[in-house]
């Protein structure tokens, strides 16, 4: 019989099969698809959908830089153990290769590596490894030089906190310092104006709280609430920070000086977001004991 592509569809998202496998499992079963279902396990290829709900908060940054454009990816597995594992670096490093010629993780999703998606690569890792994965999400720059740094690297190119530092001018040595910076200094935006105005609004409603508290006059809290967002956006701006390689210096006064604009960075660490389930070890067995 023929078997439809919703019917691949279907047995794809029930058992986490490749779509090649799914296809092959229904025409074995004449699209039967609890049949399908029982050929896939007894094949150990339904195997990632066990695992399709368990938290993956550890894995991999990649990053990686071609000419004036820069892609950092994050793909999560569920432990450390993994982000060692030689063949899940090796598919960090492919994906992270494909993602310099998409523009988002959709695309990236749905990129082929040596004729296989991405989507397909991932999910015949999770049967193969035993551990779920995702690919959770990948960013992007572009300038005139592009300059990366990993922190904590896992192996060439991937790491805990990966870095993307794009630059008008300048060089990739200067790049990479400021690249070193926003991993240590971790700014929430590259100046004022790129700072999400919830941010802004909430900080300075804070201090103004902060200054009526001190009871002085209303022409002397203004000027309270002016020095204080003044240094707040020094804090969280990576123009405003103080550069790590020389604190004597603003990143923007580095970069004046470095015959550099900074047009964008993106920093990336692994699992950041991710509500992580803390095991009570203690509070379990003290429950097993009450049965």
């Amino acid at each position: 019989m023929a078997i439809t592509a919703a019917q691949v569809k279907e047995l794809r998202d029930t058992t986490g099969a490749g779509m090649m496998d799914a296809k092959k499992a229904l025409t074995e079963t004449d699209g039967d698809m609890d049949a399908a279902v029982d050929w896939l396990r007894t094949k150990g290829l339904a195997t990632a959908a066990k695992k399709s709900g368990r938290v993956a908060a550890e894995g991999l940054v990649g990053v990686a830089v071609d000419g004036g454009k820069g892609v950092a990816v994050e793909i999560n597995a569920e432990t450390d153990f993994v982000a060692k594992n030689a063949e899940f670096q090796e598919m960090v490093a492919a994906v992270t290769r494909a993602a310099l010629g998409v523009d988002d993780v959709e695309a990236l999703k749905a990129a082929e590596i040596d004729g296989q998606s991405v989507a397909d690569l991932i999910t015949d890792k999770i049967a193969k490894i035993g551990e779920n994965m995702t690919l959770r999400r990948m960013a992007s720059v572009e300038g005139d030089v592009v300059a990366s740094y990993v922190h904590n690297a896992a192996a060439d190119g991937m790491g805990k906190i990966g870095v993307l530092v794009a630059l008008k001018g300048g060089d990739e040595a200067f790049g990479k310092q400021v690249a070193m910076h926003v991993a240590a200094a971790n700014p929430a935006s590259l100046g004022e104006a790129d700072l999400d105005p919830a941010v802004l609004e909430h900080e300075r409603q804070i201090q103004i709280d902060i200054a009526k508290e001190s009871g002085k006059p209303d022409n002397v809290i203004e000027k309270m609430i002016a020095g204080r967002m003044k240094k707040f956006l020094s804090e969280v701006t990576l123009l405003g920070q103080n550069f790590v390689i020389n604190p004597d210096l603003t990143v923007a006064k580095a970069a004046e000086e470095a015959g550099a604009e900074i047009v964008g960075f993106v920093r990336m660490e692994v699992g950041e977001g991710i509500e992580k389930k803390e095991d009570d070890f203690a509070a379990e067995v003290a429950s097993m004991a009450k049965t």
